[in-house]
């Protein structure tokens, strides 16, 4: 699997369909045709939209789409996307919301690296922009980058957030979200050791694998039944050239697509065919709800090998995050460290990815934190994806977090050491 032409042939079939789409919908809308109506005809043109948008968006990435945001005034303020940090294998950028004064929260949201952008939690960004001043990591598509970049894997991505929170300084709020949670966790005690001024105020994980083994998912089992050199064969391909990024080993966005789709085969069959009827019917727009969700489900990026390898391998299999045991740069993270950052766990009733127990976690690993600065919440009746988007997200989970950063706005040191941190203190 490990060859350029795997890689471009993955893309020419894409590309294919893409055309064949497009060929099909330009075919049924030729005007000649108007003079004998045919439902067939019809039905090609819908097929042929459908086809060439779905195929299309596999290999672009979706524009963030906000552009302004409603503030106490009741006016709409334009929203500018600033860069903050630029990096080669990500960035950290600002949603910063003009003419209105800089707020008080300064959020610092990490993103997954998980196949999709970082435009997944852009209802996140957008829930919380009214009240905060928002950052996120936003990593970049590892086809586009150099092989002369180097090398990407979960050290690395750790140090990439160690270098975000000490740009950001102490008067930040970090969310993680799924995936980077672990991550974030051992950035988070890299600087307790390193510097413990530039730690942020709180650390909010939601529906992160801290300890896969706590409870077993489709996702852990995965993980436990192959072995690395399996995932290696079958899973990793050099970049092609069409790409910057070519002679790059990287986990495709193509082939983790196909994974997530043949997961909900029939369900995401059903939609693409109800979707098809409705274009044919008239009944479909640009921005309906099949639309809005696929223009971001089937946006896909890929990973660097080294990247995707060793969190399977040491995050998942030898569980060094769990155990305590990750290393970075040479030199022993030790979570017991964390002494003055709250942190607080939130988990979805009905994940199926990160079932409830794997993030909760943290708090037993967090030694040194006094029980007044953990915190953990369980959201009934919340899947993965509603964790961190969705009516879930919105009205219950999102107060609890801004009442958990406000509780702990102020530098560790002002605060009275009988003052609890926050309202929702762990058991």
């Amino acid at each position: 699997m490990r060859y350029m032409a795997t890689y471009d042939l993955m893309e020419t079939a894409r590309n294919t369909n893409q055309w064949l789409g497009a060929s099909a919908a330009a075919m049924a809308s030729y005007p000649a045709f108007a003079l004998v109506p045919n439902p067939a005809l019809q039905w090609m043109r819908a097929w042929g939209e459908v086809t060439e948008r779905t195929f299309q968006r596999m290999v672009v990435k979706p524009d963030w789409g906000i552009h302004s945001v409603t503030c106490e005034d009741g006016r709409d303020h334009l929203v500018q996307i600033e860069t903050v940090v630029e990096r080669d294998f990500g960035d950290l950028i600002h949603f910063a919301v003009q003419g209105r004064k800089r707020r008080k929260r300064q959020v610092l949201l990490v993103a997954p690296m998980s196949g999709h952008y970082a435009t997944l939690l852009r209802s996140t960004v957008l829930s919380l922009l009214p009240d905060c001043e928002v950052y996120i990591t936003d990593w970049h598509n590892a086809r586009d980058i150099p092989v002369s970049a180097g090398k990407f894997d979960v050290e690395d991505y750790t140090l990439y957030l160690v270098d975000f929170m000490k740009e950001l300084g102490p008067d930040t709020h970090v969310i993680a979200v799924c995936q980077p949670a672990p991550l974030t966790l051992a950035a988070t005690a890299y600087l307790a050791e390193e510097d413990p001024e530039a730690q942020p105020r709180s650390l909010t994980l939601i529906g992160g694998p801290i300890n896969p083994d706590a409870v077993a998912t489709e996702v852990t089992d995965f993980g436990n039944r192959v072995t690395m050199g399996q995932l290696e064969e079958t899973a990793i391909q050099r970049v092609g050239f069409k790409y910057p990024g070519v002679g790059r080993l990287v986990y495709p966005g193509l082939l983790q697509l196909s994974s997530f789709m043949s997961m909900n085969a029939d369900r995401h069959g059903k939609a693409f065919r109800d979707q098809i009827m409705r274009v044919t019917r008239g009944e479909a727009s640009d921005h309906d709800a099949h639309n809005r969700f696929y223009d971001e489900y089937l946006a896909v990026m890929d990973m660097t090998a080294e990247f995707y390898l060793t969190t399977v391998d040491r995050i998942f299999k030898k569980c060094e995050i769990a155990k305590n045991e990750f290393i970075v740069a040479g030199r022993k993270v030790d979570i017991g460290k964390i002494t003055t950052v709250a942190v607080k766990t939130v988990e979805g009733d009905k994940d199926d990815i990160t079932a409830p127990g794997q993030c909760i976690a943290a708090l037993d690993l967090c030694t040194g934190l006094p029980d007044e600065k953990k915190a953990s919440h369980v959201e009934p009746g919340a899947g993965h994806y509603g964790i961190f988007a969705g009516k879930s997200w919105r009205n219950n989970i999102r107060p609890l977090v801004l009442e958990f950063i406000d509780a702990n706005a102020e530098a560790p040191k002002a605060k009275a050491a009988a003052k609890p941190a926050n309202k929702n203190s762990a058991a």
